[in-house]
């Protein structure tokens, strides 16, 4: 590799080899983007001609998509809340502190990315069929939960090594007692990793579909669910449509999420975050 680069018909072949992987990647998402705009109604790429009808459809009076998408987000909302909640304790607790077998619960925090998806849905359907929790929204959210938790806990242990201890030092020496390190040191400059992680956490529980299916039921469809109901017996141009808003909606996470991380590291940069003033408190009123 470093060998290509080094040569002009090296970096020539890797731009293009890079361009080729990256337009194959993106075809899909682009093909369905354009084929929402189509008039055709069984879909056919390139279109012959445009229209904003099936964007119509779905907002359209006895819709189902709107429930779904309202459902979908309701549920993806409860699960970063959930989610940010295990992350934050799961992460301080595998980067600060002396946790005996580090790695083997490390290994068993990540285990819902190994473990198929359709083994802990069924595993999940197993244990709230009996509590009667089938078609609830929190039992669904605590489903998803399983799937976001290890992705917010892998950004914020990353976020968090990134951290100078010597910052909360500072402030614990003079006077600060836990609470307020944590509200005044390491929740401000672990802010970014919080957001990307509550990202990504709303992204996980808003595509997912095996936990979905089978805890949903008929009165509370999700998104993905409502989109396989429809295309198992006919071809809804509609799908598209709504294919195209749930790519706009993860577009639009990422970019906040890369927002998010250049403000935050020319904050960090800059020394814009509140850091100082919390090392110079005063031992009058927020010491222990």
């Amino acid at each position: 590799m470093i060998a290509l680069r080094s040569t002009l018909a090296g970096r020539i072949f890797l731009t293009v080899a890079s361009t080729v992987i990256l337009l194959f990647l993106a075809l899909p998402i682009v093909l369905i983007v354009v084929t929402s705009f189509g008039k055709d109604a069984f879909g056919a790429f390139p279109p012959d001609s445009w229209t904003l009808g099936w964007y119509k459809v779905l907002f359209a009076d006895g819709s189902k998509w709107p429930a779904a998408l309202s459902l979908s987000a309701l549920i993806a909302s409860l699960t970063t809340v959930f989610s940010l909640l295990l992350g934050i304790t799961a992460a301080t607790a595998l980067v600060r502190s002396n946790l005996p077998l580090r790695s083997a619960v490390y290994g068993l925090v990540l285990a819902p990315l190994v473990i198929p998806q359709v083994v802990i849905a069924l595993g999940l359907f197993l244990l709230f069929e009996p509590a009667a929790m089938l078609g609830s929204p929190i039992a669904i959210a605590l489903g998803h939960t399983v799937l976001a938790s290890p992705i917010a806990v892998m950004i914020l242990m990353a976020t968090l090594k990134g951290i100078d201890e010597r910052l909360e030092d500072a402030a614990a020496s003079m006077g600060a007692n836990r609470l307020t390190v944590a509200r005044r040191i390491t929740l401000p400059l672990a802010m970014p990793g919080m957001i990307a992680a509550a990202v990504f956490s709303f992204i996980t529980s808003f595509d997912e579909f095996f936990i979905s299916q089978f805890l949903s039921s008929v009165d509370t469809t999700t998104l993905p669910v409502q989109v396989f109901n429809v295309l198992q017996f006919d071809v809804d141009p509609s799908v598209t449509a709504i294919s195209a808003v749930l790519i706009a909606i993860a577009v639009l996470a990422l970019v906040l999420v890369a927002a998010v991380r250049r403000l935050g590291g020319a904050e960090k940069q800059d020394g814009l975050l509140p850091t100082e003033p919390a090392v110079g408190l005063s031992t009058g009123s927020e010491t222990s």
